[in-house]
């Protein structure tokens, strides 16, 4: 069984950024990478030394991965990129909390030495004999090492010490990946015993020699465990050196790791969650669902109401449950001007669901218009602290513009701009999901019905929407206050259209995957190269066409409109890999590695046009093809060139993958598929935190059973007999619950105990 986790990343901001520009200032950007494979890159920040980015990435990954890093760097138009510091973080950091982590941390000098990556291979044996003792290292590969030439490789060689003796293999010219299979052996004298330290090194022929990483084992481990396998590199231990003078990043940081058992053993908790909708919602106290509403707290809502609407919404009963939440929201509501305000379990799930069903709705309506503003790269700010004359030149040709010309160009494009986004979106009720309708007529019913009569009307339709113009701090937002006063009664109107629709079928109906297999979930130009084109130089062997992923099938044609087009199916997929830069002299390429009925493999090569495009493309090509057999667990991430391979230079093509394939990292993301018992996995340590109360509840419901006159329903004249019978009512559902968790908790000790079940987010 697969076994991952799931962190969760927030970039927020930094400050105090040392300047790398002559003009002062800095034009910073994030590099987010787990175990040395860039997951994310944050937008650039023009001029700034204190950015803001705020930008939130989630990532499923293996258990076994070992740190997460943070690399600021300061842009630069002509050149590479300054470096201006990093943040490490271990698995052992992250875990520390349980909440993780969130706060300040300085920025740290990036310092070659400890730039490690990759692994070794190494078989170790002792012997004894009658000249003493002697150590046998066989010192077979190593992989992922990092590139110290300009060329994007090394040339590694490794060095092996114990005691005062020291061995050397010969060094291989230009790979990250290494084959030696030398053995080394070394000698002590009798009666002593030392440490194993095994250094990887970049040799140069002008210069030192550039420290690639170490293992080192104790004496210990070499008598009771001689080393035998794959062994991460780590840097040489030494301090960190920072004190604050790089700056430092805001960061949030939450790693995610559960043991999901078989379907079998959640079906008692699932039919309790789904008999939790059917029943009263004011009354209700001790269903599993209202038990989660008042212990779910802040930092744990949003991720618990995602996975409490993708459960229902696999069931066909997100309706119901919004309902549910909704009706529990507004009962206990007394001020309309309040509703939905706080953070609920109620407000979160509405607001995942809508993520979850109407973000491709989103997309479509909004995409041309962010993408026109995007392509023109107009300045415009109405702020007037934020307001730069100089970036604003080529607005006049009479020199730097004023302030009051920037304003009213500013204006002018703004408008425009907002124009076109609520022509948008008002023409768009039709192509609106039903479910979301269906979902929004629901919740209109239930405030009409709480809150009745004209005065509440503006609650029902669309709030407080232009009421408050003109009474905020962002006074300078002013003169678009004509332009939003017209178009409220256009969004009023949108908004009925939203709600005037007919249908028995539930909000969030019948589903069984939120993306379906003919749906496409991604689509854009890339550059696709075949494995070996002949008597084309490499960069024109790339050709430029039009991509379009769905569950089924990766198409391509030469434009979005051409009929003609040839295909990948997905089931055909194996592997879905970065491919080294100096591979093809390109950045951002990837590899799509396929195997047909004849169990040849075809590897397809494409380019992205950045970095955040390649991990989105990775990230959906793994997704698609998770459910695949048989997929790569090695592959190579060079290409076979002039004849060998350009990563390991072996010389055949069907020589074994050098490198591990990454089908377990993907990004996290709203078309992610439905995974029903991982969520209810995390619904089950949710109540598990509440336990504790579920028993104090019984024991007092248990005294309120010997004195009547302190039970339920006393104050509203209710009679003995209806007390007595609310009061069983609530011991059974709570005893039953406390069962069904005791169960799972059971089950979850057996499955450790044997060794099974799947580790997810």
């Amino acid at each position: 069984m697969a076994k991952s986790g799931s962190l969760s990343i927030r970039v927020v901001e930094g400050r105090a950024l040392p300047a790398k520009d002559v003009s002062g200032s800095s034009d910073p950007y994030c590099l987010v990478k787990v175990d040395d494979e860039v997951v994310a890159r944050t937008a650039t920040i023009w001029r700034s030394l204190s950015p803001f980015w705020g930008e939130e990435y989630t990532v499923h990954l293996p258990l076994d991965f070992h740190h997460l890093a943070f690399y600021v760097l300061d842009e630069d138009t002509v050149g590479h990129d300054d470096i201006i510091g990093k943040i490490s973080l271990s698995k052992e950091a992250i875990t520390a909390d349980p909440r993780g982590i969130d706060s300040w941390i300085n920025l740290s000098r990036v310092d070659p030495d400890a730039e490690v990556q990759g692994e070794v291979y190494l078989a170790v044996q002792l012997l004894d004999d009658a000249r003493g003792r002697c150590l046998r290292c066989h010192v077979r590969q190593a992989r992922d090492l990092a590139p110290r030439d300009i060329s994007g490789t090394s040339d590694p060689f490794a060095r092996v010490f114990w005691g005062s003796h020291s061995l050397e293999t010969s060094t291989i010219k230009k790979t990250r990946f290494p084959h030696w299979d030398e053995v080394l052996e070394l000698r002590e004298a009798p009666g002593t015993m030392s440490s194993l330290r095994v250094e990887l090194w970049d040799w140069d022929m002008v210069g030192k020699n550039d420290f690639l990483g170490m293992v080192e084992f104790t004496p210990q481990t070499l008598q009771q465990k001689p080393p035998n396998g794959w062994f991460r590199l780590l840097p040489f231990p030494r301090p960190e050196d920072s004190g604050g003078s790089l700056g430092a990043l805001r960061l949030k940081v939450r790693l995610t790791e559960d043991r999901v058992l078989p379907s079998q053993y959640y079906q008692p908790l699932m039919e309790m969650l789904l008999e939790s909708v059917q029943g009263p919602v004011e009354e209700d106290t001790t269903s599993p669902l209202a038990v989660l509403e008042e212990l779910a707290s802040g930092d744990c809502r949003q991720d618990l109401a995602t996975k409490l609407v993708k459960l229902f919404l696999g069931r066909g009963l997100a309706g119901p449950f919004l309902d549910y939440l909704t009706r529990r929201e507004v009962a206990r509501t007394n001020d309309p001007n309040t509703l939905f305000r706080s953070n609920s379990l109620a407000s979160k799930s509405m607001e995942q669901f809508m993520k979850l069903v109407g973000m491709r709705y989103l997309h479509e309506v909004l995409r041309p218009v962010v993408s026109r503003v995007f392509e023109e790269k107009k300045y415009m700010e109405l702020d007037p602290c934020k307001m730069e004359l100089n970036r604003s030149r080529r607005i006049s040709f009479k020199g730097t513009p004023t302030e009051e010309q920037v304003r009213e160009t500013s204006l002018g494009l703004l408008t425009g701009y907002l124009g076109s986004i609520v022509d948008a979106i008002v023409s768009s009720a039709g192509r609106c999901p039903l479910a979301l309708r269906l979902a929004f007529k629901q919740l209109q019913r239930c405030v009409e019905k709480r809150f009745p009569g004209v005065e509440h009307q503006a609650v029902q339709s669309i709030g407080n929407l232009g009421q408050q113009l003109g009474q905020g701090k962002e006074l300078w937002l002013a003169p678009l206050h004509p332009f939003l006063l017209q178009s409220i009664s256009r969004v009023r109107d949108f908004l009925d259209q939203l709600v005037d629709v007919d249908g028995d079928e539930e909000a969030g109906g019948p589903a069984c995957a939120l993306v379906q297999p003919s749906t496409i979930v991604r689509e854009g130009f890339l550059l696709k190269r075949k494995e070996e084109p002949a008597g084309l130089a490499t960069r024109f062997a790339f050709k430029k066409r039009y991509f379009r992923l769905s569950g089924q099938d990766l198409s391509y044609s030469k434009t979005p409109e051409w009929q003609v087009h040839s295909s990948i199916p997905v089931s055909c997929i194996r592997a879905v890999e970065r491919v080294d830069e100096g591979a093809f002299q390109l950045p951002h390429v990837m590899q799509v590695v396929t195997q047909d009925g004849t169990r040849v493999p075809h590897t397809t090569y494409l380019q992205c046009k950045n970095v955040n495009d390649l991990n989105q493309w990775l990230s959906a090509l793994r997704k698609a093809s998770a459910p695949n057999q048989d997929k790569l667990t090695a592959c190579h991430p060079g290409a076979f060139r002039s004849g060998r391979w350009t990563c390991c230079l072996q010389t055949e093509r069907t020589a074994a993958g050098c490198s591990r394939t990454h089908s377990a990292v993907t990004l996290g993301d709203w078309s992610d598929p439905l995974d029903p018992d991982a969520e209810a996995q995390m619904v089950y340590r949710q109540l598990l935190l509440g336990r504790d109360q579920l028993r104090l509840k019984l024991l007092e419901d248990s005294s309120l059973d010997t004195d009547p006159e302190l039970g339920p329903g006393k104050d509203s004249g209710a009679t003995d007999e209806t007390c007595t019978e609310v009061l069983a009512q609530q011991r059974a559902a709570i005893t039953h619950l406390l069962q069904v968790l005791e169960d799972l908790e059971q089950a979850h000790e057996e499955f450790q105990k044997r060794g099974q079940g799947q580790v997810v987010c």
